[in-house]
């Protein structure tokens, strides 16, 4: 798939800090792309590069085929987990100024901003005044806002931040709507759950360095530990007894009269087919599949090993 991001060995110090050291990821077109890493990798600075608000010290970027330049910038939709509105701005006002600060004109702004007010459920508010509104409110208004654009790249940090469940459901629809009407988007987030359910692909960054980019999928299998959750009904005992002699079984819970659940791990060579046949041998199988390490599981095993090394050396 075609890029339409490419950072190229990106550096960036701020005094004595090396904020980013030689990061390069590629983000494909039409994807939603989870930028991951713990508070202080070095996510913002890329960010804040990637939107001219600050400028690498060695490295380059290219957005759609093309060296990064400031015209470019009306490319781009960015929603920062810093946000803020005048709070005595009435709302209707303050977000078709914005729009028009991204180059809508107004009546194009109005028409598009009023769409999503009511999509949000919050064109009431239209004339309130900022400070009237609730946090997840003001949130809604300024997605809306980031979005007014049409832009082809969207960048949200940490989006879902301040939201109810159902809320964040909602955003989280939207974001899909918009990549699926063509839209490229990176997200930053703490919120594994989020990542799992959305990225296509991701990219780990810590301590200024890029430690894993790649499809998520593809991320989960490289990472995986040959163990499968099995569920059985009348199982042999005696058969159940040998099992123990050839693999080795992690844990096991009583689901009801007769049934088991098992996690069994097994040898990295073993083929799925193979030890479903044993399985079969035991009992009724009534669920078997290869349990795969979540992406908090991952996040937390290689950020605690590069920690562990010197200085943070790869």
């Amino acid at each position: 798939m075609e890029n339409f991001l490419e950072v190229n060995q990106v550096t960036k110090r701020y005094a004595n800090h090396l904020a980013l050291d030689a990061v390069s990821i590629s983000i494909p077109r039409q994807s939603i792309y989870g930028l991951l890493g713990p508070n202080g990798a070095g996510k913002t600075s890329l960010i804040r590069i990637i939107n001219q608000i600050t400028g690498p010290d060695s490295g380059s970027i290219n957005i759609n085929g093309q060296p990064l330049k400031p015209h470019h910038i009306g490319l781009i939709g960015y929603l920062p987990e810093e946000r803020g509105l005048y709070k005595k701005m009435k709302v209707g006002e303050q977000a078709i100024y914005l729009a028009q600060l991204k180059g809508v004109d107004k009546a194009t702004a109005k028409k598009r901003l009023q769409e999503w007010f009511e999509k949000f459920e919050i064109e009431n508010w239209w004339n309130r005044k900022v400070e009237e509104l609730s946090k997840g409110m003001q949130q809604k208004i300024q997605f809306a806002v980031t979005i007014v654009h049409q832009p082809e790249l969207l960048i949200f940090d940490e989006p879902f931040s301040g939201f109810d469940p159902i809320n964040v459901n909602l955003l989280k629809a939207e974001i899909l709507a918009l990549r699926k009407a063509g839209a490229t988007v990176v997200f930053s987030t703490h919120n594994m759950a989020s990542v799992e359910e959305l990225c296509d692909d991701i990219a780990l960054i810590n301590k200024g360095k890029k430690i894993v980019e790649g499809k998520m999928h593809d991320i989960r299998m490289h990472y995986k530990s040959n163990i499968f959750e099995v569920i059985l009904q009348d199982l042999d005992s005696v058969k159940m007894s040998q099992l123990s002699d050839n693999f080795n079984v992690q844990k096991t819970e009583q689901l009801g009269e007769n049934i088991q659940k098992l996690n069994i791990q097994a040898d990295a060579e073993a083929e799925h087919n193979a030890l479903l046949r044993q399985m079969l041998a035991i009992g009724k199988v009534i669920s078997f599949r290869e349990v795969l390490p979540s992406m908090n599981d991952i996040f937390i095993q290689l950020v605690q090993s590069q920690n562990t090394k010197p200085n943070g050396s790869a």
